[in-house]
C-alpha cells in the first residue's frame, strides 16, 4: 500500500484555499511503526491563526451565516457520504500517522462519517421553547451559534474527535478553526479536502497545523474565538482553560482517564473478557477511556487473571500496515513514558501477570512497547492512579458480597479522574446502585463503549474535564441560549 500521502500536507487551509503557512516553515511527520519520515506539515504561527479566525468570522457574516439549518445539514450529509467513500484511504492515512492497525483506522473513518451524518440530520432539529410567563407577554428561547469556535484535537483519534467536535459545531452554525496535533494530522488535512468537495462555504472550516505552544497557544488565547474545544492531557487542558478565561469564553475539556472495569463474581465472564482486554489495548492503550484498571471480586480474581493472560499471550504486535492487534505508540517520547511506568512496576515489585511478545522482526525505529497485565495491584499504587496512555492494565481485587459494592466503589472513585466506568454483574439492583454512585461521565453495564456511542453524551468529571460531546448535548454546548420576552398588551 506504500506511504504515498496523496496530497500536499505542508500547507494550511484558510478561507477555502490551501496555501503555504506565513512562516514558510514545516515540521517533519514520522511514521511511528518504523520511525521513517512520512512527510512534512506546516508549522502554523500566530499569523496563520489570525488569518483563520478572520476567515471564519467573514464566513459567519457571509455565505455560511446565510444558510438555513437545513442547508447546513445537507452539506454535512455530503461530507459524511464522501468520508465513507474514502474510508479505505482515510484508514490507511490514520494507520501510517498514528500507528494503529488499519482495521482500527477504518472503524474511525466510519465513526467520523456517522458523526457527520448524525449532526447533519440534527442540524434543523434543535428547537427553542416558549415559556409560560406573565399576562401580556410571550416569552421564548432560541439557540444561536457561539461564532468562531476553536478545536484543538489530539493525535490518538483525529477522525473521531473531529467528527464529534467540528461536526457538532458546524451543525449549529459556528465557523471553525481546527488545530490538529503535530504528531498526527493527515486525516485532519484530508478532512479539509472533503469539506471543499462537499461545497462547504469558504471560511466555515479552517485548518492550521503546528506546534501546540505556537499555533495551539495562539488559538486558545485569541480574542476572536468565542468557544474552545480541547481533548488531551490534564496539564495542557488547564493551560487552555486559563487562556480562555482571559477572554471569558466557554471551554469544553475532555481530558484524561483511569477508567475502571468492575467485575463481580456473578458476571458473565465469557461476555466480559473480550471487552476487558480490548478496551485496554485498543490503539495501543492510547485512549482516554481505556480500561486501564480491572477491579475483580476475589472469588473470580484468579480466573479472570488467568483468562486475561491467555488473551494477552495471543496478541499480535506489529507495524500498523500489517493490520494486527496492536501497533506502536505514537512517538519515542510516549514509548519512553510507558517504559518508565513499567520500570516503576518492576522496581516496586508489581507482578507481571501477562505480557505480549514483541517479535524480533519489528522495525528498529518503531515505537513499540509490550502490552502488559500487572496483577495484583494495590488501589493506591502509582500505576493504579496515574494515566499511563499505553497498553498497560492493572488488576485490583476487592472483597466479596458483604462489602463488595462499597469497596469496589471506593476503589473506582478513588482517583483524580472520572471519565468512564464499566460494571459487569447480572444483579439488576446492583447495576443501578453502582451506576448512580460511580463518579464519572459514562457508565456501561455489561458492555463497554457501546460501539462508539455517537448518540451518547460523553465527557468527564474531576480531572477528566467538563462539558459534553456526542449526541444532542454537543449541539447544546456549541450554541448559546437567548431568551426573548415580547410585551404585546
Amino acid at each position: 500500500m506504500g506511504k504515498h500521502i496523496g496530497f500536499d500536507a505542508s500547507q494550511v487551509f484558510i478561507a477555502g484555499r490551501w496555501r503555504t503557512g506565513a512562516s514558510g516553515q514545516t515540521l517533519p511527520l514520522l511514521d511511528p511503526s518504523d520511525g521513517e519520515l512520512l512527510t512534512h506539515i506546516a508549522r502554523g504561527t500566530t499569523a496563520d491563526v489570525d488569518a483563520a479566525v478572520n476567515a471564519a468570522q467573514a464566513a459567519l457574516e457571509g455565505a455560511w451565516g446565510a444558510l438555513t439549518a437545513a442547508e447546513r445539514g445537507r452539506i454535512l450529509l455530503k461530507m459524511s457520504a464522501l468520508t465513507l467513500q474514502r474510508a479505505d484511504e482515510l484508514a490507511r492515512l490514520e494507520a501510517l500517522d498514528v500507528g494503529k492497525p488499519v482495521k482500527q483506522g477504518r472503524a474511525d473513518a466510519v465513526a467520523m462519517a456517522r458523526y457527520l451524518e448524525f449532526y447533519g440530520g440534527a442540524a434543523d432539529k434543535v428547537h427553542g421553547e416558549t415559556i409560560p410567563f406573565a399576562n401580556g407577554y410571550t416569552a421564548l428561547t432560541i439557540r444561536e451559534p457561539h461564532g468562531v469556535t476553536g478545536h484543538i484535537v489530539p493525535w490518538n483519534y483525529p477522525m473521531q474527535i473531529i467528527g464529534r467536535s467540528v461536526g457538532a459545531a458546524l451543525a449549529m452554525g459556528n465557523a471553525c478553526v481546527l488545530k490538529p496535533a503535530e504528531e498526527a494530522c493527515l486525516t485532519a488535512l484530508a478532512f479539509g479536502h472533503i469539506a471543499l468537495e462537499a461545497g462547504l462555504p469558504a471560511g466555515a472550516l479552517n485548518i492550521v497545523p503546528g506546534l501546540g505552544e505556537e499555533a495551539g497557544a495562539a488559538l486558545s488565547g485569541h480574542r476572536g474565538v468565542a468557544h474552545l474545544s480541547f481533548t488531551g492531557s490534564v496539564a495542557v487542558g488547564q493551560l487552555i482553560q486559563a487562556a480562555a478565561a482571559q477572554n471569558t469564553i466557554p471551554v469544553t475539556l475532555e481530558l484524561g482517564g483511569k477508567s475502571p472495569q468492575i467485575v463481580f463474581a456473578d458476571a458473565d465472564l465469557d461476555a466480559a473478557l473480550p471487552f476487558l482486554v480490548n478496551a485496554g489495548i485498543q490503539n495501543c492503550g492510547q485512549t482516554c477511556s481505556a480500561a486501564s484498571r480491572i477491579l475483580v471480586e476475589r472469588p473470580v480474581f484468579d480466573e479472570v487473571r488467568r483468562r486475561m493472560a491467555e488473551r494477552y499471550a495471543a496478541l499480535r504486535v506489529g507495524p500498523a500496515m500489517d493490520d494486527l492487534d496492536v501497533g506502536p505508540v505514537i512517538s519515542p517520547r510516549q514509548r519512553d513514558i510507558v517504559q518508565g511506568f513499567l520500570a516503576i512496576a518492576r522496581d516496586t515489585g508489581l507482578q507481571v501477570a501477562a505480557q505480549a511478545r514483541l517479535p524480533a522482526s519489528l522495525p528498529a525505529g518503531g515505537c513499540y512497547v509490550p502490552p502488559t497485565l500487572l496483577a495484583p495491584a494495590e488501589a493506591s499504587h502509582r500505576l493504579a492512579q496515574e494515566e499511563i496512555f499505553g497498553p498497560v492494565q492493572v488488576m485490583i481485587p476487592f472483597d466479596g458480597p458483604n462489602h463488595g459494592e462499597a469497596e469496589a466503589l471506593a476503589i473506582a472513585n478513588g482517583t483524580n479522574y472520572g471519565l468512564v466506568a464499566g460494571v459487569w454483574t447480572r444483579d439488576g439492583g446492583r447495576q443501578l446502585r453502582m451506576a448512580r454512585q460511580l463518579h464519572c461521565g459514562q457508565v456501561f453495564i455489561n458492555n463497554y463503549g457501546a460501539g462508539g456511542g455517537i448518540e451518547l453524551p460523553f465527557g468527564g468529571v474531576k480531572h477528566s474535564g467538563h462539558g459534553r460531546e456526542k449526541g444532542f448535548e454537543a449541539l447544546y454546548g456549541f450554541s448559546s441560549l437567548k431568551t426573548i420576552a415580547i410585551k404585546h398588551d
